[in-house]
């Protein structure tokens, strides 16, 4: 027990403040996992190799499409519960914070069902990249693919519309990084460009996204988010088709 008892509530939440910032590096982790299995899926159908349903690449996505969800609901519960409590006079109380962040849990996850899983971005990108390179090699398709998908591709845009654009040049990305810290994606040069000027400086370079908290981004904290890169390139490229064919 600590010399000063009263101070061991904002002991004990400081401490967890600083795991916390921890656990967001597995985001990056999820983040390569989910290429991973999209690169390996891509050279599956590119080599025409049939592993079986045992493997079904799909569902390895869509368990990292999962696993995301849970880990950045669980963050956000996290999150909001020690906001509540540094907004709380608990010097004489210790808050059972398991039970707080528990409640605010079940009430993130009341929302989860099958289908908002499957029609998520990422998933209805892979999927769509999968038909793309089976056209490609001239392989055969499920005819029902195409009508399945087609509102899942307008979401795609409608969704990741906004993630498109850096908050730093408010123009398309070519090459978005995303800070696993606070999970924010700028374009690569424009990001290292303010974070070099204030280390020149001595000085941290806060998070452009605006009402981000995050005040101290390092060049370490940026990964090449080749997901977003992928999504952004095939959107151009659907957006060149559709401008050839209205013309």
């Amino acid at each position: 027990m600590p010399e000063n008892s009263d101070d061991f509530p904002w002991i004990f939440v400081n401490n967890v403040d600083n795991a916390l910032g921890n656990l967001k590096n597995c985001d990056a982790y999820i983040s390569a996992g989910m290429q991973s299995v999209t690169n390996t899926a891509l050279d599956l159908v590119v080599t025409q190799t049939d592993i079986g349903d045992d493997y079904n690449m799909e569902n390895l996505m869509s368990e990292y499409v999962e696993m995301d969800r849970d880990l950045n609901q669980y963050i956000t519960a996290v999150e909001t519960t020690l906001s509540q409590v540094k907004d709380k006079d608990y010097l004489n109380l210790t808050p059972d914070l398991k039970a707080l962040v528990e409640e605010k849990l079940v009430a993130l996850k009341s929302s989860n069902t099958e289908d908002n899983l499957r029609k998520d971005v990422r998933l209805v990108q892979f999927r769509k990249q999968l038909r793309d390179v089976k056209k490609q090699c001239g392989l055969p398709i499920d005819p029902t693919d195409d009508d399945s998908e087609q509102i899942d591709e307008d979401m795609i845009v409608t969704q990741s519309q906004t993630n498109f654009i850096c908050p730093i040049t408010q123009l398309e990305m070519k090459k978005p990084v995303k800070n696993k810290v606070c999970g924010h994606t700028y374009e690569e040069e424009a990001i290292r460009r303010i974070v070099e000027s204030k280390h020149k400086r001595n000085k941290k370079a806060c998070c452009p996204t605006v009402g981000c908290s995050h005040t101290d981004v390092k060049l370490t904290d940026l990964v090449q988010d080749v997901v977003l890169r992928k999504a952004i390139e095939n959107h151009r490229r659907m957006a060149a088709s559709q401008g050839k064919q209205s013309h």
